[in-house]
């Protein structure tokens, strides 16, 4: 086992170079490598500069249409001091002066500078705020159609561990055939470790891809930690979001694993589906459903609700954007809506003002906690940040972030049941309730 030795002239070399009389009369290997990398690093500290600007014209024009056309509030003084550029430049220039004499291999500069700016969003502390490179940002351009090249599951990721779960396999699913299951660990793809990758960013560069093409996902499957292989075979994927089915005593079920672009469409269909079966009462079942695009929510819960407000969302400087039910129509039936600790972010929307209205009863366990908002602002030279702009509200104001949405009953899932079916105790509660109801 190698140990850890420091470096004997280390300390006396940035003594030096603090006082600006480091040795030149490096070893030539190092010395032309070095100069190579300082046209590099010139033109990085200007791209700094550069893209300092650049960021702040892109959020001027975001602040801008966040307020329709006005100016408010954008040169409001923000919290906190200011970055110090100068101690940055000295500090970025002292550390590749060290890279430049000590570190053994080849640097790649897009690499490094890649980081510096991840490594800035990282300092906000805000697990939500990323930066995407290049690469990363085509590949996340893809439109969410619900149609691609995949897998068929749904998959959501830890915010504090960044551990990514499987949350739902579809039936009749690369997926479902290949053994995964619902509570997976991945670990690996094609032997590369992805935990604390981004979730969009794993997804559309690592699982979904060309079709018929094929890899081997790595899960680490139940309490004895058991690491499993898996291969799997990308194909092309209609995600069915919405499925439904007729409970007895004129009982709907109707189960949402996400909100994707299809999704409003398909809940009002199998709800119409199913009121032509003679249904008198519904359960709305978003247990696990990790979110997505807001507007499905909005429009899902126009279909529903009666005219009036049904979200809205601050920004930092208390910038209001509201959204309302619009349609006269209603589903003026009994209801229930069905949750757990994975139902996050666009299910908590729909919760949340279901219980706003009083439009039935909550039941299962109380919600993930993500009550905020993620923009994607390009940067101008391909590559882009996801940042967190603002909170969103229930029409009441309730603040569920970090908190999630507490259920009017509060009941476990039964060890060994499984959701949707015979042995599922929350589903059975949920039945329960409706039937004691007019």
């Amino acid at each position: 086992m190698f140990e850890h030795h420091e470096n004997d002239d280390f300390e006396e070399y940035i003594k030096e170079r603090k006082k600006g009389t480091t040795e030149t009369d490096v070893e030539q290997r190092i010395e032309e490598r070095a100069k190579r990398r300082r046209g590099k690093l010139n033109g990085f500290l200007c791209f700094i500069a550069g893209m300092a600007v650049s960021f702040v014209l892109v959020y001027v024009g975001f602040v801008i249409a966040l307020n329709k056309g006005g100016f408010t509030h954008i040169f409001t003084s923000g919290k906190g001091s200011k970055l110090d550029y100068k101690k940055i430049e000295e500090k970025t220039s002292l550390l590749q002066s060290i890279i430049d004499k000590y570190f053994l291999f080849d640097e790649d500069m897009t690499k490094v500078e890649d980081g510096i700016y991840a490594g800035m969003m990282n300092g906000l502390d805000d697990p939500y705020t990323v930066y995407y490179t290049k690469e990363e940002y085509k590949a996340l351009n893809e439109d969410t159609e619900g149609k691609y090249s995949g897998i068929g599951a749904s998959v959501s990721q830890n915010p504090k561990t960044k551990i990514i779960t499987i949350v739902n396999v579809f039936d009749n699913s690369p997926a479902k055939e290949g053994g995964l299951l619902p509570g997976d660990i991945i670990y690996k793809i094609d032997g590369e470790e992805v935990t604390g990758t981004d979730l969009d960013v794993l997804v559309k560069t690592k699982i979904r891809g060309v079709e018929g093409s094929s890899f081997t996902m790595t899960v680490i499957r139940g309490d004895d930690k058991k690491q499993v292989d898996l291969n799997l075979t990308r194909r092309s994927i209609e995600v069915q979001t919405v499925s439904s089915k007729m409970l007895n005593d004129g009982i709907g079920y109707v189960a949402v694993s996400q909100f994707d672009a299809v999704t409003s469409e398909q809940f009002k269909s199998n709800i119409e589906s199913l009121k032509s079966q003679g249904m008198k009462k519904l359960i709305v079942d978003l247990r696990g459903n990790p979110g997505g695009l807001l507007d499905q929510v909005v429009d899902m819960l126009d279909y529903i609700l009666p005219e009036g407000l049904v979200l809205y969302t601050e920004d930092k400087n208390g910038n209001r954007e509201e959204y309302y039910a619009k349609d006269p129509g209603e589903l003026k039936i009994p209801m229930v809506v069905l949750v757990n600790e994975n139902s996050a972010s666009a299910s908590e929307v729909f919760t949340a003002t279901f219980k706003d209205f009083k439009w039935g009863k909550v039941v299962g366990k109380t919600t993930f906690g993500k009550g905020i908002v993620q923009n994607v602002l390009p940067l101008g030279d391909g590559t882009a940040i996801k940042i967190t702009t603002q909170h969103y509200y229930p029409p009441s104001g309730y603040d569920l972030h970090k908190v999630g949405i507490k259920p009017d009953v509060d009941v476990d899932l039964n060890e060994g049941a499984v959701i949707g079916s015979d042995s599922d105790n929350q589903l059975s509660t949920a039945v329960d309730i409706l039937k004691s109801e007019e």
